[in-house]
């Protein structure tokens, strides 16, 4: 949806802007011409007359009065920031359902609109930013998660909890994969299916966040993306490419199940939450299921 939005977006954009550029380097100075001459034979010209003469076209006026404004967004949320919606809980508690956010589109680099081609180099993702990037099985769908792994990364899972050897030179004393640490936290507010989960601060490098973990769900480990030449569990990051997990670890659809994140597929980093709607209701309401129930105001603010 988003990518259709883009094209057409951008279509607009083009077409009006070219029928302004048309008119305004051809039409509108044979109009100030007209006028000129009229004006030579009649000095006393009326207003509605000299309008008349001068009057740009139902489909000019319309092409003038939209294209900046259609310029101005399609600059804005191509470049610069997008807003997107959270549709599911798969990364809770960091971002739930309702929230919309903001997402930061020149922070990996500036790329056009339609084809998605880079233009300028601006940046990467580091370890734990929350980014926003197109499935690679569809790309037409867009998937938030969270950076755990980089290029030349070794990632293990194993016991719900990620190892992490980052990339080194393999002529070198490579250090052994290191555990993330997971502090536990005394919240149990969030449920699966009326199972509590476990609430835990995860630290991936100087990134602290929250995570959750269903202590009484297995990994489905023999569902996980198979890589040649590596054990059950076992992840080494290709070159250009991450591994992406959701903080909501057994709820989540990730890089453990469908591999991993090419740089091209990236949209952005997801920097703020700009309003978050309550949408729960009980099973007797009569209100449409996408009509909010209420504003979480103390959700607005910076994710981390």
């Amino acid at each position: 949806m988003a990518a259709h939005f883009s094209l057409i977006l951008t279509i607009i954009t083009l077409v009006s802007g070219l029928i302004w550029l048309i008119d305004a380097t051809i039409f509108a100075p044979k109009r100030r011409e007209s006028l000129a001459l009229a004006e030579a034979k009649q000095p006393d010209l009326s207003d509605d007359a000299k309008y008349s003469i001068t009057r740009e076209s139902t489909l000019v006026e319309f092409a003038h009065s939209i294209f900046p404004v259609i310029a101005f967004v399609l600059i804005l949320r191509s470049f610069i920031y997008e807003p997107f919606q959270i549709p599911s809980g798969s990364m809770k508690p960091t971002l739930l359902v309702g929230d919309f956010i903001l997402v930061e589109k020149f922070s990996y680099g500036l790329r056009d609109p339609v084809f998605r081609s880079k233009l300028i180099e601006t940046g990467e993702p580091e370890r734990g930013d929350v980014f926003v990037f197109k499935y690679p099985k569809q790309p037409e769908i867009d998937y938030i998660k969270r950076v755990v792994g980089l290029p030349g990364d070794r990632i293990i899972y194993q016991n719900k909890q990620f190892l992490i050897q980052p990339k080194c030179d393999a002529a070198t004393n490579c250090p052994p994969a290191k555990a993330i640490k997971l502090t536990p936290v005394n919240r149990g507010e969030f449920t699966h299916e009326g199972v509590s989960l476990s609430r835990y601060t995860e630290q991936l490098t100087d990134v602290e966040h929250d995570i959750l973990i269903n202590p009484s769900r297995p990994d489905f480990s023999s569902h996980f993306f198979e890589q040649p030449g590596t054990a059950v569990g076992e992840f080494i990051v290709p070159e250009g490419q991450y591994f992406a997990i959701g903080d909501n670890r057994d709820n989540s659809t990730d890089s453990r199940f469908w591999g991993f994140v090419p740089e091209a597929n990236l949209v952005g980093k997801a920097v703020a939450i700009w309003i978050s709607f309550e949408f729960e209701r009980p099973a007797s309401s009569w209100l449409p299921t996408w009509v909010p129930t209420g504003v979480r105001f103390d959700r607005v603010g910076a994710i981390k």
